[in-house]
């Protein structure tokens, strides 16, 4: 149902523009995948004037059709773009490309919450034979036939909702914030348990029931915490898997790669570079595997040490020159 005139913002934000799906999409794609049997639908979220990051993942691990047997689609989800022409230019990519999910709301970093919140109501509404659906932000690279071959080992294929589980996270409280958060809006000290927002899993049932509780969700919170917060309503538990990376970009290795999920923080020629490397076909040993993942975790924890020195040691440039 179509928001009254004269609707307050705020309003809107809580009733979340329930209406007209036809209203709601400026790129649909309906018929993309309504009567496909989709094992892993891949859900990037995408800034409308971020093409060259889309294409980067279109010809590495977004390229990726099929794994095992099953198949796999990745889609892209946007807002409007704010320019004329940079809309003009989505339009033509999405013509082109016909793999881009856009919702009529400008883009802006207050309606990334909206945007999940398309990207879920696209899944339930149009791609309702999607077994299990993957959100992932546009920096992340995705271990597909890793994340495939896990899946197909599952016994249970419902009620999943997994990643990397942020425990007793806080709202944002400073009104000066872009992501500030109204006690109004959220009242409690602590979210409930979330899967980060860098890349997220769920089965098709837990997205349907995500999207009914949506409706009593208000739209101020973070993504990945509205995505939680709908989640503890409907009844279903975050899962926790170390596999994927949360907003730490991992050390590259080759084995190591091939067994994660994801790795945040990804520069455009190390998405190239990466993913030519693991997916040359050769399989990695159990041995080399174990060994992998320990160098890549002591990598990371170096390489992260070392951003810490030196953000540290520029605060301390700034406070002397100033």
């Amino acid at each position: 149902r179509a928001p009254a005139a004269g609707t307050a913002p705020s309003t809107m934000l809580r009733t979340h523009q329930w209406y007209l799906l036809e209203q709601y999409f400026l790129h649909s794609l309906a018929a993309t995948c309504s009567n496909q049997e989709i094992f892993l639908l891949i859900v990037v979220c995408s800034s409308p004037e971020n093409r060259t990051r889309r294409n980067v993942i279109r010809q590495t691990w977004g390229n990726v059709t099929g794994s095992r047997g099953y198949s796999v689609l990745t889609l892209f989800a946007v807002g409007k773009a704010a320019s004329a022409s940079t809309q003009l230019e989505i339009n033509e990519e999405a013509q082109e490309h016909r793999d881009i999910i856009e919702g009529s709301f400008i883009d802006s970093p207050e309606m990334q919450t909206q945007k999940m919140l398309m990207s879920v109501e696209w899944t339930v509404t149009f791609c309702p034979h999607a077994r299990y659906i993957l959100h992932t932000a546009q920096d992340v690279f995705v271990g597909v036939p890793s994340l495939a071959g896990y899946l197909l080992s599952l016994t249970q294929r419902e009620d999943i909702y997994l990643g990397r589980v942020v425990h007793h996270g806080v709202p944002d409280r400073d009104p000066q914030s872009p992501g500030f958060v109204p006690i109004h809006q959220y009242p409690e000290e602590f979210y409930p348990d979330f899967c980060h927002g860098s890349a997220f899993l769920m089965s098709q049932d837990v997205a349907r029931k995500v999207y009914v509780a949506a409706r009593e969700v208000p739209l101020a919170v973070p993504p990945a915490a509205f995505v939680g917060i709908c989640a503890k309503r409907a009844g279903i538990a975050a899962r926790h898997s170390s596999r994927f990376s949360g907003e730490k970009h991992i050390s590259y290795n080759r084995c190591c790669y091939k067994f994660i999920f994801t790795s945040s923080d990804m520069r455009e020629d190390e998405l190239f570079k990466d993913w030519k490397e693991t997916s040359d076909g050769e399989d990695c040993s159990l041995l080399e595997t174990y060994y992998s993942l320990v160098s890549c975790k002591v990598l990371t924890y170096i390489d992260k040490f070392k951003q810490f020195n030196l953000d540290r040691i520029k605060n301390e440039v700034l406070h002397f020159v100033n």
